[in-house]
C-alpha cells in the first residue's frame, strides 16, 4: 500500500497566492523602471536625429553657402529626418526653420505618440550647436543635462 504523502502532487493554495504576490510585487517595481528606460533610448534617439540633422546642414551650408535652398528663401532642405523613428509610429516629429537674413536654422523635435507627455519637453537645436528644451510642462524638475544625454 502506499503511503498518503507519496500520492500528493503540486501546490497548495497558499503557496500559490504567496508566489503570485511576489510576482506582482517585482512587476510593480520593475514595469516602472522599464518605461523609465524606454522613454531615456526615445529621448536619446530623437537627439541624435537632431545632431546628425544639424551636420547634415553644416554639409550643406559648406557646399552652398547658405542653410537655405535658395538665396534669400526660407526653405532649408531635406537633408534631414522629418520623424523618430523613421519608420512605424513616431515618437518626434522634426521640423526646421530657417532664416535667411541671420543664415541660421533651428531644428526641433516635436514629442508625439507615446513621449507627447514626457516631461523632457521638446528639444531644440541651433546653427551654434545651441541645445534647448522647449515646451517643458510645468512643474517638470528635468534640466538640460537629464534629457540631452550624449
Amino acid at each position: 500500500m502506499r503511503n498518503r504523502q507519496d500520492r500528493i502532487q503540486g501546490f497548495t493554495l497558499m503557496e500559490l497566492m504567496i508566489s503570485v504576490a511576489i510576482v506582482g510585487l517585482l512587476a510593480g517595481i520593475a514595469y516602472p523602471s522599464y518605461l523609465s528606460q524606454v522613454a531615456k533610448a526615445r529621448r536619446s534617439e530623437a537627439t541624435s536625429a537632431l545632431m546628425s540633422g544639424a551636420q547634415a546642414l553644416e554639409r550643406y551650408y559648406s557646399t552652398n553657402g547658405r542653410y537655405t535652398t535658395t538665396a534669400g528663401g526660407s526653405t532649408l532642405p531635406a537633408v534631414f529626418p522629418t520623424k523618430v523613428p523613421d519608420n512605424g509610429a513616431a515618437y518626434y516629429t522634426i521640423a526646421a526653420t530657417g532664416t535667411p537674413a541671420a543664415n541660421s536654422f533651428t531644428l526641433r523635435a516635436t514629442r508625439s505618440g507615446s513621449m507627447a507627455g514626457d516631461d523632457c519637453g521638446d528639444f531644440t537645436i541651433d546653427e551654434t550647436g545651441g541645445l534647448a528644451l522647449a515646451s517643458k510642462p510645468s512643474g517638470s524638475t528635468k534640466t538640460l543635462s537629464d534629457c540631452w544625454r550624449r
